[in-house]
């Protein structure tokens, strides 16, 4: 009988399955630039880019990145910014910077309030370094739920970092105080941020938070100073020979 012959089988076995021979290369590029979108930043859209030359260039495509390079002469380029403060001026609700490594990066009072993601491009946060200038509350100021990662921060007089509102994330990165005769006025972190209650702040997702993880803290009087209603968390705390690593919570007790 037919049943019984092995080719026939073999044949009633790849009908069965409809997507048998699919492949996500036989995407067209919309789609795959679509699906890229939903990763996070690093390390999975990174990874991305070294599977082939198409791969690369969508991960790598404008459209998903907005680049920090003060090295690029042509600004024509799409998507590519001097400064950290003109590139979060043109971001949009979403976006993800990416801040080229070497040299320094100078911001002074920066204020982000849309959500935004702020990458380092380097392969270690020591890569790419934020200075914030003396005389400057802080080298970025948040109003809006973002997240940094992979970036060194460092801030002569002041603070790193200055939380208002929204939920702030900070992973893998460096906050430094610089030593001074003033260095009781120095923070890596400061939230000024209030617990929103209330049941429309759930529904929402607006509470107001931040969360570090892997980062280390250098100087400072602080590693976080709280003027508001949050207080700070779950914390842990890894000591190497160098370096402290900090994991820890500010949020609605």
């Amino acid at each position: 009988m037919e049943e019984d012959n092995p080719k026939f089988k073999k044949l009633a076995r790849h009908s069965k399955n409809p997507f048998r021979g699919s492949h996500i290369n036989n995407l067209d590029d919309g789609c795959l630039m679509l699906i890229f979108s939903f990763l996070s930043p690093i390390p999975d859209r990174y990874n991305t880019a070294l599977v082939c030359h198409r791969w690369r260039f969508l991960a790598c495509h404008p459209r998903l990145w907005l680049r920090v390079d003060r090295s690029v002469k042509d600004l024509s380029q799409p998507g590519v910014y001097p400064s950290i403060e003109t590139a979060v001026s043109a971001a949009r609700p979403g976006d993800t910077i990416l801040i080229a490594a070497g040299g320094i990066h100078r911001t002074s009072n920066i204020q982000i309030k849309k959500p935004l993601c702020l990458i380092g491009a380097g392969e270690l946060p020591d890569d790419t370094t934020l200075i914030c200038s003396r005389g400057s509350e802080s080298a970025l100021e948040f109003l809006s739920t973002c997240k940094l990662a992979n970036l060194t921060v460092r801030a002569e007089l002041g603070c790193c970092l200055l939380h208002r509102s929204g939920r702030l994330t900070i992973d893998g990165c460096i906050l430094q105080c610089e030593s001074n005769p003033l260095d009781h006025l120095s923070h890596a972190i400061v939230t000024t941020a209030t617990a929103n209650r209330g049941i429309q702040s759930v529904l929402k997702n607006t509470t107001n938070s931040v969360t570090v993880t892997r980062t280390r803290i250098e100087g400072g009087a602080k590693a976080v100073l709280t003027s508001g209603t949050l207080s700070l968390q779950q914390v842990r705390v890894i000591y190497t020979r160098t370096s402290l690593f900090f994991w820890f919570s500010v949020e609605q007790s």
